[in-house]
């Protein structure tokens, strides 16, 4: 009946290949001279998904999480994964040929610091590391009396066999009614930005930072609508935007032509020559080393911190801010539709986490709208739902069985808005403990929803709010609050997030998650996710700070069926029964007769 078309279940790894693939990295790593190679997950511009063509940790080690490094020597292997990956790595990757370490207890730095011999040369590819990153490991070498080697090529594409083309999906350009503002007055709000970081220009190596500057998108990523270009703005002169040729119409290069002069990328290093003596700006979080590198080289100035353009794009203007709420109407239509659909098909037996997944990329799809899914669907039933960021593969897929926990972390990508949501539901009966649990996660997730915090507020000190009242039963979640989410871009996007180490401020018009949780090992996962938009509160009399506060903008019911009403206040039992009455008011006229029944009693008040 359903057929995901956005999402594979497949591992797609090769742990049986990976013995000959390192032997062939380090034949190579000989003829040059070198003792070990730094693998890094990661492309040129640090994206969270990468084009299949730079996917040579997977390719490599058979490892196929989001987030991993390694490190190959002469003699050993080594890759390093963090905990939500520990079960997965151990069926995909070869432990005849890696052992494995923890990212965060000993990432790949300290690991060198601890392992090399005196004099070893390692080398690494600079645009696939951050200056920060390469920085780490120079230090980490010269500790253990080693030398980092930067290089001019990537050793692992001496032997990639079939390495899949780069992407060249055709560029876009987004609709001004959508982007609310030119490129051209974005260009002037980035120069004002220059004279104030006395920067004379800004290298833009982010690619959803020269999507938003120049109202461009692309398909060059899977999940997010992204060209991967580059782009160089001087405080003075004419911008030059770095793009493949092949993926530009003649209708779109004109239009590009008439804010910013169209370079190959391949013309990048050799143009930062008109930088000589200039201070260039660099992106700290996205930058590669070898963009600091060929600044010095060319007798710039290279100076890193926060690329300006990442706050402008975190702060929606009126345009985008309707498009959210337009998507997120149009998303919670189809997932109440998927939810009342789940609960008449869920208690058979027969329904497992990849059709579910299948089902409701087909409800988004019948939206006539739907672009692509925002991240791969989490759908997690009984002990997959504890596994935070569990991804079902064919392997994995399990039948939801009864008197248990389903949940389903999903997001959309529209051309108005990106949408990003969680619902946990019972199948069957739930435990007292299971509502338990439940009813106090939804309290930590009322608490910042309700949230009234000056201006200056930082994600960081409102953290706390979520945890309260599990930390009150000894219990917590071991993930961030929340994470910023962008407009037809990436659903996690930064700097702004509501977590521990959220210390940038949020502004009125910053969209972001609100999703506590609770997670039993082996047991059950529970998390409850809406998207909010920072908005103005009312000022009390006497205020001496201006407030700002929280709307809502994620649209669909919480299952009243796993919630203890006697942990609740009456001021949380009315915020419930207000947003449910909204949610019923605001998705009734977009369903069908039997969906508007579900959801009536999906809604009623407590």
């Amino acid at each position: 009946m359903f057929e995901a078309r956005f999402q594979t279940f497949d591992d797609s790894s090769e742990p049986a290949a990976s013995a000959g693939r390192v032997a062939a990295l380090r034949a190579e790593l000989k003829r040059r001279g070198l003792d070990g190679f730094v693998v890094p997950r990661a492309d040129r511009q640090q994206n969270e998904y990468l084009p299949a063509s730079e996917e040579r940790l997977a390719w490599l080690t058979g490892f196929t999480g989001s987030a991993g490094s390694a490190i190959v020597l002469l003699d050993r292997a080594v890759l390093f994964v963090d905990g939500r990956y520990t079960v997965q790595v151990k069926s995909q990757t070869n432990s005849a040929v890696f052992a494995i370490e923890h990212l965060v207890d000993c990432p790949p730095d300290h690991w060198l610091e601890k392992n090399l011999t005196s004099g070893a040369k390692i080398g690494f590819d600079p645009w696939l590391h951050t200056t920060e990153s390469a920085e780490k490991l120079k230090s980490a070498c010269a500790k253990a009396g080693a030398t980092l080697v930067a290089l001019d090529d990537n050793p692992i594409d001496a032997s990639w066999d079939k390495r899949p083309a780069p992407p060249h999906g055709p560029v876009i350009l987004r609709d001004i009614k959508l982007a609310g503002e030119s490129a051209a007055d974005k260009l002037r709000l980035v120069r004002v930005e220059l004279v104030r970081l006395r920067a004379d220009a800004l290298i833009v190596s982010d690619p959803q930072n020269v999507a938003w500057t120049f109202n461009i998108r692309g398909s060059d990523v899977a999940h997010t609508p992204l060209a991967l270009a580059f782009a160089s703005i001087p405080r003075d002169g004419r911008p030059r935007l770095y793009v493949e040729p092949v993926k530009l119409t003649n209708e779109v290069r004109h239009a590009l032509e008439e804010i910013a002069d169209i370079r190959n990328p391949a013309d990048l290093t050799a143009d930062l020559a008109q930088f000589k003596d200039k201070s260039v700006w660099l992106d700290s979080a996205s930058a590669a080393a070898a963009l600091t590198l060929e600044v010095s080289a060319k007798g710039g100035k290279p100076a890193r911190g926060a690329d300006p353009i990442t706050l402008m794009k975190a702060v929606k203007n009126n345009a985008e801010i309707a498009g959210a709420r337009a998507a997120h109407l149009r998303d919670g239509a189809a997932l109440t539709r998927f939810l009342a659909w789940f609960d008449q098909e869920a208690p058979s037996g027969q329904l497992t986490e990849i059709g579910a997944v299948e089902a409701l990329e087909t409800f988004r799809r019948d939206t006539g709208l739907l672009r692509d899914v925002s991240f791969p669907t989490i759908s997690g039933s009984g002990p997959n739902g504890a596994i935070v960021h569990y991804r079902v593969t064919k392997d994995s897929n399990r039948v939801i069985g009864n008197n248990e926990l389903f949940l389903i972390d999903s997001g959309a990508q529209y051309e108005d808005g990106t949408t990003d949501v969680t619902r946990t539901v019972a199948v069957g009966q739930p435990s007292e403990e299971m509502r338990d649990r439940f009813t106090r996660v939804l309290k930590g997730h009322i608490a910042i929803a309700t949230a009234v915090f000056p201006e200056g507020t930082s994600g960081a000190q409102l953290d706390s709010l979520a945890r309260v009242p599990l930390w009150q039963a000894g219990l917590d979640f071991d993930h961030g609050t929340g994470h910023g989410v962008g407009s037809y871009l990436s659903v996690h996007e930064g700097p702004q997030r509501i977590s521990k180490l959220g210390t940038t401020p949020l502004k009125r018009g910053m969209i972001l998650s609100n999703e506590p949780g609770y997670y039993k090992t082996n047991a059950y996962g529970i998390r409850i996710e809406n998207l909010l938009l920072v908005i103005a509160a009312p000022s009390p009399d006497g205020a001496e700070k201006v407030l700002n506060a929280f709307e809502t903008l994620t649209l669909e019911p919480i299952d009243r069926r796993l919630i203890d009403t006697r942990l609740l206040t009456g001021k949380e039992r009315l915020w419930l029964d207000g947003y449910h009455a909204r949610v019923r008011d605001a998705l009734r006229p977009l369903l069908d007769a039997a969906t508007q029944g579900w959801l009536d009693a999906a809604t009623r008040p407590l």
